[in-house]
């Protein structure tokens, strides 16, 4: 496909997606992520007085998920690509010989 005036062709799948549809997977992986937590400070007070070591590094879990949980849901749109890697070349049209005919491949004229 070709516009008038020799811009640059692209195609719709180097396109971004949807502000609604990012915005609504930053909301799932930061649930998914608070998720987690939470089983880790219920695994922390269950295992406090059973296992101390896991119950240690399950707090440690869930002290440091939160700061991790917002860093990686607010990581989003803020790089834009300058240029879809889906770029289409204009096509290249074969020129004309001298007398107006198309030139043979692989032979010279006389």
């Amino acid at each position: 496909m070709r516009k008038r005036g020799g811009s640059e062709v692209f195609r719709i799948t180097g396109a971004r997606q949807g502000l609604a549809e990012d915005v609504r997977g930053r909301q799932r992986r930061y649930v998914i992520s608070m998720s987690v937590r939470t089983v880790s400070v219920i695994a922390t007070a269950v295992l406090w007085n059973v296992e101390r070591h896991v119950a240690i590094v399950t707090l440690a879990l869930g002290v440091l998920l939160p700061y991790i949980a917002v860093v990686i849901a607010n990581a989003g749109r803020e790089t834009a690509p300058s240029l879809p890697s889906t770029f289409v070349p204009a096509p290249v049209r074969p020129a004309l010989g001298a007398d107006g005919s198309a030139p043979e491949s692989g032979a010279e004229r006389p």
